[in-house]
C-alpha cells in the first residue's frame, strides 16, 4: 500500500463507516493520545519502566498504526498530500544534512 492509497482508504472508511471526520483540533488531540499510548509501550519495552498487566498484551505495530491513522486523517482534512510532503522532506534533509551526521563524532 502506498501512502497515497492509505490516505484514500482512510478517507473512504471515514466517510462510510466513520460517518464523518472529527474536526481538526479533535483529531490533533486524538493524535497526541495515540502518541502517548505508543510512548507508554515503548518506554516499557525498550526503556526502564516495568510493564503493568494492562500493557502486556499491547502490540507495538498496532500502536504505530493508530498514530499513522490519525495523521492520515489530519492530512486528508487539511489538504496535505503526504507523498509529496515526504518527498519534499527528503529533499530538505538531503540538502541540509548532507554532511551533518557524517561529521557528528557522537555517531561514529
Amino acid at each position: 500500500m502506498t501512502i497515497e492509497q492509505a490516505q484514500q482508504d482512510v478517507d473512504q472508511w471515514i466517510k462510510t463507516v466513520g460517518v464523518r471526520y472529527f474536526n481538526e483540533l479533535t483529531n490533533l488531540g486524538i493524535l497526541m493520545e495515540e502518541v502517548g499510548e505508543l510512548s507508554r509501550l515503548m518506554v516499557r519495552k525498550y526503556g526502564e519502566q516495568s510493564f503493568k498487566e494492562s500493557d502486556k498484551n499491547k502490540d507495538l505495530g498496532d500502536e504505530m498504526a493508530d498514530v499513522l491513522w490519525v495523521l492520515l486523517c489530519l492530512a486528508n482534512q487539511t489538504g496535505v498530500n503526504l507523498t509529496d510532503a515526504l518527498q519534499k522532506n527528503f529533499e530538505k534533509k538531503n540538502l541540509r544534512d548532507a554532511d551533518r551526521h557524517l561529521n557528528n563524532k557522537k555517531l561514529q
